[in-house]
């Protein structure tokens, strides 16, 4: 890439709809959003309680399907690939963070953040040592024998962020990754994945309630009733 050259789009979102049954009742949760994200951005969505924007994180992260429109995520339109398709392709591309970790409490540290490549080839000394650097890289290796009880909140979501970076993933998905931690935790992990995006290049996309979050992201896009406010300007 020429310097000063704009990164490439690495997601491309174009009229994209969803929506949920319930009983009788179809509930329309994202209208006709569209949205490009370059490769490397840091990019919050915020918006009320209801707003879709877990749900369009979900789409991008190939956790749902959306009912229209296109997703591409380098080149792969996701929303055409069938359920197993897209089971590989989150497998290989994308590090969710969630925010009450979902970790598995009988399993280490360590191994909460090798599962992941349970799915891969790699023998199990390799699987461990790329699960020994994730917890490095997290600043939490010195905890990696413990057991999720164990762990503050700020160690457990360092220990699901490890996991989220342990397969190298193209996209980092977070939900909420600091709404249950009190405020200097919160602060150590937004620092974690301030210093993913700047010095590691990850393209983060951070759902938030939190103002002081969403600062943390070079862009900010605010969801509201399914429609995205930058729509009409193409993202």
């Amino acid at each position: 890439m020429a310097t000063g050259e704009a990164p490439p789009i690495l997601v491309a979102i174009d009229n994209l709809t969803k929506s949920y049954r319930r009983g009788s009742q179809i509930i329309p949760v994202l209208q006709h959003v569209c949205l490009n994200i370059q490769a490397g951005e840091f990019l919050a969505l915020m918006g009320p309680s209801g707003s879709g924007k877990t749900t369009l994180l979900n789409l991008i992260a190939g956790i749902d399907h959306p009912d229209e429109g296109t997703l591409r995520i380098a080149g792969v339109d996701i929303s055409r690939l069938s359920e197993s398709e897209l089971a590989i392709w989150r497998h290989r591309n994308v590090g969710f963070i969630f925010q009450f970790y979902n970790l598995v409490p009988v399993l280490t540290a360590l191994e909460n953040v090798e599962l992941p490549l349970m799915l891969s080839e790699l023998p199990r000394r390799e699987r461990r040592a790329h699960a020994e650097l994730a917890l490095r890289l997290v600043g939490i290796a010195d905890r990696q024998d413990h057991y999720p009880r164990q762990l503050s909140g700020g160690q457990q979501q360092r220990v699901a962020i490890a996991r989220a970076i342990v397969t190298d993933p193209v996209i980092i998905a977070a939900d909420e990754p600091t709404g249950d931690l009190d405020k200097v935790s919160a602060q150590e992990v937004l620092d974690l994945l301030t210093r993913l995006n700047q010095e590691m290049g990850k393209t983060i996309i951070m759902v938030t309630h939190d103002p002081r979050a969403a600062e943390r992201a070079s862009r900010l896009q605010h969801l509201d009733k399914g429609v995205l406010n930058a729509c009409a300007a193409g993202g």
